[in-house]
């Protein structure tokens, strides 16, 4: 079993009940189980046209789904809660999960980039997974995710 790491966000609607909805449907993938959850942060958006603020959270899992399987699987859920096929790029979304990692893999595909390419730049990504999974170490930067954070707090203030 693969460990990965997903980041969840909303910010349209009933923020937190779409967020326990799709961490609920999170534990209903086949070949797939739940570890460990974050708590939700709220956090401006970054980007796009002036919307709502997010609330964010991670979710750890273990999965025997390869990783370009279990995209798919997010993006049915995404799909499956509300969240159009099409939508404006930073722009609000009922929900959005986002596959961070997926054990030590490196992938840059047309469709999947492994790790998440702005994993490491934005607070919103890295303070839940920080809080879940501080030793967790990127394979491209080598630093743990509670190094990453730390750096990107420093750096913005």
């Amino acid at each position: 079993m693969a460990t990965a790491f997903i980041g969840l966000g909303s910010n349209v609607g009933n923020r937190k009940e779409h967020l326990g909805r799709a961490r609920e449907q999170l534990g209903r993938i086949p070949q797939t189980k739940r570890i460990r959850f974050s708590r939700w942060i709220e956090t401006a958006p970054m980007g796009g046209p002036p919307q709502g603020m997010y609330l964010n959270g991670a979710v750890e899992i273990q999965t025997a789904l390869e990783p370009e399987t279990l995209l798919l699987r997010l993006q049915e859920i995404e799909q499956l809660l509300g969240r159009p096929k099409r939508h404006a790029r930073w722009g609000p979304r009922v929900i959005d999960l986002d596959l961070l990692t997926y054990d030590d893999k490196i992938v840059q595909g047309p469709d999947l980039i492994l790790p998440h390419p702005h994993l490491h730049t934005r607070p919103f990504v890295l303070a839940p997974l920080a809080e879940i999974a501080p030793d967790w170490i990127h394979p491209v930067l080598n630093q743990s995710a509670k190094e990453l954070l730390e750096a990107l707090v420093h750096a913005n203030h």
